[in-house]
């Protein structure tokens, strides 16, 4: 396994990782790109789109850096990369994303869909293509002072983002399960974007081989609790 983690790493990376620490190198290179890599069936661009994700959720930008170049070598587009990284704006905030956005220097077509008359109504309706109905009761439900955050969630998460072309809606949910797995902190907002990623056909097996590719970036702890959260969610639906 440690002769195909190398092979897999030489063939992703041009700079070496941890060259000033090689004895955690010798750890983490066979883990990674040995354990991690070979197990289970998510191709090379999805586990690249993954970690872009997680190292921009964590600002880690080093490694983000590493896996941008080594998500254009597996594959992936740059529409498909700052796609997945402008995902994450409604989940971790402007700042981290600016930082990793300032990393890729190539303007590439806008994806946008939706105009300031559309992204409501087009946002709504990919709420609920992915929660059901029942978020109708929410914008209802709210109280007068809560309205706003919820037409924001339907109109900037959704209709902003979620809306936009370059990446599959099914994707755009895996990613978002990844950011907030990655965050910690978020368990309601996990357990719902678990059901969404069972509702748009992210399988339990989808999510599992996905967090234990984000394992070696976000910890144990992290991928724990969401592996319960998947196991809870997935069992009631």
């Amino acid at each position: 396994m440690r002769e195909k983690a190398q092979e897999l790493f030489n063939e992703l990376h041009d700079e070496t990782i941890l060259d000033n620490d090689k004895d955690l190198r010798n750890i983490m290179i066979p883990y990674i790109y040995g354990d991690v890599y070979h197990h289970g069936s998510l191709d090379l661009k999805l586990r690249e789109l993954i970690l872009i994700v997680v190292n921009t959720t964590n600002h880690t930008l080093t490694a983000l850096e590493e896996h941008v170049g080594a998500g254009l070598k597996a594959g992936l587009t740059m529409i498909e990369i700052k796609e997945a990284i402008y995902q994450c704006t409604p989940y971790i905030g402007l700042g981290k994303v600016q930082d990793a956005l300032e990393l890729i220097n190539e303007e590439v077509p806008s994806q946008a869909t939706v105009n300031e008359d559309t992204r409501f109504d087009k946002g709504l309706e990919t709420q609920i293509s992915i929660f059901g109905e029942g978020i109708k009761d929410n914008h209802k439900n709210a109280p007068k002072e809560l309205k706003h955050i919820q037409d924001y969630l339907s109109a900037y998460c959704f209709g902003d983002f979620y809306t936009r072309d370059g990446l599959k809606l099914q994707t755009r949910e895996l990613l978002t399960f990844v950011m907030l797995s990655t965050l910690g902190g978020c368990e309601n907002q996990l357990r719902s974007h678990v059901a969404g990623n069972l509702a748009v056909g992210n399988t339990r097996e989808v999510l599992i081989e996905t967090i234990t590719q984000c394992q070696p970036y976000i910890g144990f702890p992290r991928t724990l609790n969401a592996i319960n959260i998947i196991n809870e969610v997935a069992k009631e639906d």
